[in-house]
């Protein structure tokens, strides 16, 4: 739920506008949100107009667009600066305010017209440090599932339902979160997800999915469903009160797997199963870039490339393959 009420007018038409016209998810918005009541927050501070010094307990509702206006590309710097500083905020942090800055503003100025200069137009993303994505090899993978399948675990047809898609598709957890029953295939083998930016996409399922899936179909609870704002009787997994299953309870499942499986849960998370899927898929799979691409639902190639990274062992078959290594 987006939490507006404490926000100026403007902030929230704004939000609307994500909503309405640009299409953007609640999570996005939710963000949006979230960044720029940071924003402003320090912007009261930095402007003098309050005596506290904690961004939690600034309240930003009386601000007015006089304010707005007299904002500029150096207090927006300032801003970042401040977020090292105090939150120790890495690049990826401070690029996705800057993203919702540059949106807030370019609102403010050539939609809602409510000022004449955009303070964020020349205001440039930090340069970020390209890492290879951690993932688990096929080995370990494996080891996962056996600790999914542990029947133990009363849920374990759910949690090995679970794990085998993020596994299998490399499908986002709030993607996951929100699949409903109608929206599986069963004759085409296939689903239908909301990814980044509310657009819908196919997943296609191997027989591994449609097994896991079935298997947890036939225990899922039938009755007691609550009817609740999350739509929780449509939802294919469901948690143990019997509403649609949370992300946190999932980060708790696959957690609890990785302990399970003698592997670092610090190390691996949900979004590295992910990068596990994708990883797997273009090194034993051969999938084209492309194909992974619209599996993944990136909307840029450049996303997608960070996964044709190649592992030591392909690096270490290249050196001995030098025909001067047995010489």
């Amino acid at each position: 739920m987006i939490k507006r009420e404490n926000n100026p007018d403007f902030l929230n038409s704004f939000l609307d506008y994500s909503i309405t016209i640009l299409n953007k998810s609640p999570n996005s918005v939710k963000e949006y949100n979230y960044d720029l009541n940071m924003f402003l927050s320090f912007i009261k501070m930095h402007f003098n107009m309050t005596d506290e010094t904690d961004l939690k307990n600034v309240k930003i509702d009386d601000l007015t667009i006089n304010t707005i206006k007299k904002i500029t590309l150096d207090d927006i710097h300032a801003f970042l600066s401040y977020m090292i500083r105090e939150f120790h905020s890495k690049a990826t942090t401070r690029a996705r305010k800057i993203s919702s800055i540059r949106i807030f503003f370019n609102y403010l100025s050539r939609k809602a017209k409510l000022i004449e200069i955009n303070p964020a137009q020349d205001l440039e993303t930090p340069k970020l440090d390209k890492r290879l994505p951690k993932y688990l090899s096929l080995d370990d993978s494996k080891k996962l599932l056996d600790a999914a399948s542990n029947e133990d675990n009363r849920n374990y047809q759910r949690d090995y339902a679970i794990t085998t898609l993020f596994l299998n598709c490399g499908m986002r957890l709030s993607e996951l979160v929100g699949i409903n029953l109608k929206d599986i295939d069963f004759n085409e083998y296939k689903l239908n997800v909301i990814g980044k930016g509310n657009k819908e996409r196919t997943i296609y399922l191997n027989k591994a999915c449609m097994r896991a899936i079935s298997d947890y179909l036939e225990v899922r609870p039938k009755e007691g469903i609550k009817h609740d704002n999350k739509h929780s009787e449509k939802a294919l997994f469901l948690s143990e009160r019997r509403t649609r299953i949370s992300n946190r309870t999932v980060e708790a499942i696959i957690e609890k797997q990785l302990k399970i499986a003698g592997l670092d849960y610090r190390k691996y998370s949900v979004h590295k199963l992910r990068h596990t899927a994708a990883t797997l898929m273009y090194q034993y799979g051969q999938v084209d870039i492309r194909a992974l691409q619209e599996l993944l639902g990136h909307e840029s190639i450049s996303t997608t490339e960070i996964y044709t990274h190649v592992s030591n062992d392909q690096v270490r078959n290249a050196v001995e393959s030098n025909p001067l290594a047995n010489i």
